[in-house]
């Protein structure tokens, strides 16, 4: 029964992420005449499904982890040969259906559509959570500074009210976690209001092992203080659906934002690589929030499809940012690749998919102490 729990909640989330990025290659490719045989919810067998007026099979497969539009020809990356090949198998008619007969616009589009639709779900939602459940915006007020900690050696003050952090507004006492432990600069930048002064101050966080709210193990940033709002009291307003929509952009943007950085650092060596979780620690994780209530599990359907939009956008073959990658070429060279060079960077990306799933697997199972 705790794998059910678990499990059907990462089903349901992973279902609804996936429709929505497939969906959004979809309708682009609809929208310009491309022709589509299937819009699959996972891989595999198909258990159910039905076909629609324009011929499209809707199916959902057996294996719910990810999903795929297929369009009519098979094919999105191509050779010049390989193109002229592929239309003499077809009629004028169904020429126009092929997806590589398509301007090169036309066919950026509809690899980008499926990000671009991962990111306005995580709009959509968070637009719906700050309408109907509110936003936090209790100031950031410290009520406590730990002896010989980094803000203590930083001259911060009780009652000293944090304005910034790494030149972000904090707005909201839930801001300061965040902005210090998505950091992925050894020192942090804060701006404090004390007796009507700004005073900017530069320390450096200690990094220790705690658990988060969930009670899993992590990697945290302190700076020795707490917080407290002030008077004891917390400011959560609801909002207009202008306000809302700001605010979600605003969150979309910093979230995508963040998780750049992070993969930058990695690059740089300087990240931390315990954080890098697969579907294990999703599935996990995902359980856990579903269990804090409906605002908490669509929070964490928000920044899963962001997650997945960006990393969709990633230049690797056999992913949406690699598919833009080869259209980027194309635009360049005037043509597309040779198929011989096509075939070196899909066994390059192919390479790349396969360790990282390796690796965060690795990860998944030390964070369940089986590695």
């Amino acid at each position: 029964m705790e794998i059910l729990s678990f499990l059907i909640p990462f089903v349901i989330l992973l279902t609804v992420v996936v429709f929505v990025h497939e969906y959004g290659h979809y309708y682009f490719a609809k929208r310009y005449g491309v022709g589509v045989t299937d819009f699959s919810i996972g891989f595999g067998k198909e258990l159910f499904g039905f076909n629609d007026k324009s011929g499209t099979r809707w199916k959902f497969c057996a294996i719910p982890l990810g999903g795929y539009v297929k369009f009519f020809g098979d094919r999105n990356v191509f050779s010049q040969a390989e193109q002229e090949e592929l239309l003499k198998k077809y009629n004028k008619e169904d020429q126009n259906k092929l997806f590589v007969t398509k301007p090169l616009y036309q066919r950026s589009l509809i690899v980008f559509a499926g990000p671009l639709a991962n990111f306005i779900l995580a709009i959509f939602i968070f637009s719906f959570i700050y309408m109907f459940a509110g936003k936090d915006f209790t100031p950031a007020q410290i009520s406590e500074v730990q002896k010989d900690s980094p803000a203590f050696s930083a001259d911060i003050n009780r009652g000293d009210l944090i304005l910034s952090i790494n030149n972000k507004k904090v707005s909201s006492i839930l801001d300061v976690s965040t902005f210090i432990n998505t950091s992925t600069t050894e020192d942090i930048d804060m701006e404090v209001l004390r007796n009507d002064k700004i005073i900017k101050i530069n320390l450096k966080p200690n990094v220790i092992q705690a658990e988060d709210a969930l009670g899993n193990k992590i990697k945290k940033k302190i700076i020795g203080i707490k917080i407290s709002p002030p008077n004891n009291e917390f400011n959560k307003q609801r909002l207009g659906p202008a306000t809302a929509l700001f605010y979600a952009i605003k969150e979309t943007w910093f979230v995508t934002k963040s998780s750049f950085d992070f993969v930058i650092s990695l690059f740089k060596g300087k990240g931390d690589t315990d954080q890098l979780g697969g579907p294990i620690k999703i599935a996990k994780i995902t359980g856990q929030v579903a269990q804090l209530g409906l605002v908490a599990f669509l929070s964490i359907m928000a920044y899963i499809s962001i997650s997945l939009g960006f990393i969709n956008l990633f230049p690797i073959p056999m992913l949406d940012g690699g598919h833009l990658m080869f259209y980027a070429f194309e635009k360049v060279l005037g043509r597309p690749l040779t198929q011989k060079t096509q075939e070196s960077f899909f066994r390059i990306g192919l390479f790349l998919l396969i360790f990282l799933m390796l690796f965060t697997t690795v990860n998944d199972l030390k964070d369940l102490g089986l590695f």
